[in-house]
Order: structure tokens, then sequence, then C-alpha cells
């Protein structure tokens, strides 16, 4: 079944220059890049995104990072997409994430992890329209 699934490349994937080796990983598995826009978001479009989490104790502190710098927004598209793109980044943790991920090569932080991707094709429908809307 294809689906489509909105991956954020956070700013600290764009400083340390991972923008197109993450993306290459997306690729090479047979995923089709769709949209794709470089931005920086404020704290309104963040808290847009990341509503359900406006009042847990984590969330300051992630508003405060993915506001830092410019990030690359991608809708990505294909076969089981969500569950697929959510396999190639790994657990949000990236000391725990497994070697072979995104995460697990390239991050050494739960909060600068590189990468967010929706966790269902339910949130991939709302991240994508608050993303790009004409999409």
């Amino acid at each position: 079944m294809t689906q489509r699934t909105l991956v954020l490349l956070k700013p600290d994937a764009v400083r340390r220059g991972l923008v197109g080796q993450i993306l290459g990983r997306f690729e090479a598995k047979g995923l089709s890049l769709v949209e794709l826009e470089l931005r920086t978001i404020n704290g309104e479009q963040a808290d847009a995104h990341y509503a359900e989490h406006l009042d847990r104790d984590f969330y300051p502190p992630l508003r405060t990072f993915i506001t830092s710098g410019p990030l690359v927004a991608v809708v990505v598209e294909g076969e089981e997409a969500v569950p697929v793109v959510r396999t190639l980044i790994g657990p949000t943790d990236g000391r725990q994430a497994p070697a072979g991920t995104i995460r697990g090569d390239y991050s050494l932080s739960n909060r600068e992890n590189l990468v967010h991707a929706s966790d269902s094709p339910e949130s991939a429908d709302r991240e994508i329209a608050l993303w790009f809307p004409a999409a």
C-alpha cells in the first residue's frame, strides 16, 4: 500500500551537513521524495507540529532546538512509507538506536536526534497538511 509520510531533517542534521546522506537512505530504500523544502520555523509552528507534547517536560527544550536553525521538511512516498521510514531512522534516543539506522549511525542524543518522522498514517496526514498544505 502506497503511503506518504512527513520527515523533518532537524537543525542538527542541516548543521552537520548530513542532509544528502539521510535523504539518500530513503531513496536507496526505494522511497520517493515528493515535496522538499528548506525552512526555519518559529515557536507557533513548532507548537502546531508538536501539539500533543505541549505540556510535557521535554517540550520546552525541544521547541528551542527545533526553532534554532534551518531544517528540511520532506514528504516521502512509497510502499508502507510510515513504518519503513520509522525503521530506517531507528529509536528516538540515538544512543540506543542500532547501527545501520540513521540515528544509530549519526546521533548520540535523545533531543538532537537528526530526524522526525510521522508515527502513523493519521499523524502523517495531519503533519503533511501543516507543512505542505497544497500537497
